[in-house]
């Protein structure tokens, strides 16, 4: 194992920052191929590697492969909702909102996808979230559900009874979780985002939920 490499940790780079670490060799392509070839850093997508977790005493985070991955990214959708214990499913896809045009990629982790959201939506509700030591952006939990409607052509939310139908059975979303949403967020998406109306009917369902139980949310 070259110890060389484990100054990157978990943090996938590319290749130039490889080539860094071995100015002496007049062939940096040659050795990349070989600490490819010996398993000690794992090929993510052309020109973006890791070290491999077999070699490593840093914990790989999909999160963070997601962002790297292609950029300017941020965790989203079903896999946020996972990620906040929101949803009871697994999710077998890493789903991300992107400037860039929508894209998908098949990588030794997993498959990504990448939506495309507008420049004014984009910044609204994402955070910076730290697991196991690791930092990656993400979607708050609110933005998460917008951008899942959003790119869902088949939602159109017009009323609270089909909404909350919507939430309680087909996402089986936590729904005490989703009654203390951050209104002030949904409000801001559906202000910039897509599917507009839809958003509003999420923040009528709170605000009615909340009314008629203030003491229970």
């Amino acid at each position: 194992m070259n110890n060389k490499i484990n100054i990157f940790k978990n943090i996938p780079v590319n290749a130039n920052a490889i080539y860094s670490l071995f100015p002496e060799l007049s062939d940096k392509q040659q050795k990349l191929r070989q600490l490819v070839y010996n398993k000690e850093i794992i090929r993510i997508k052309r020109n973006l590697y890791i070290v491999h977790p077999k070699h490593s005493p840093y914990t790989i985070s999909t999160e963070l492969i997601g962002n790297h991955i292609y950029t300017p990214s941020y965790i989203s959708m079903e896999t946020a909702l996972r990620y906040y214990g929101l949803i009871p499913e697994a999710v077998y896809i890493n789903r991300s909102m992107t400037l860039k045009r929508s894209k998908r990629f098949s990588t030794p982790f997993g498959l990504y996808e990448y939506f495309n959201i507008s420049k004014e939506c984009f910044h609204i509700g994402i955070r910076v979230e730290n697991s196991n030591g690791i930092n990656f952006i993400i979607a708050s939990p609110e933005k998460a559900l917008c951008d899942l409607i959003a790119e869902n052509k088949g939602i159109n939310l017009r009323y609270i009874k089909e909404t909350k139908e919507y939430l309680t059975n087909y996402l089986r979303l936590d729904m005490d979780a989703f009654y203390n949403f951050d209104i002030s967020i949904l409000s801001k998406y559906a202000e910039n985002g897509k599917k507009s109306n839809s958003i509003k009917t999420l923040i009528k369902l709170i605000e009615y939920e909340r009314n008629i139980r203030p003491n229970a949310i």
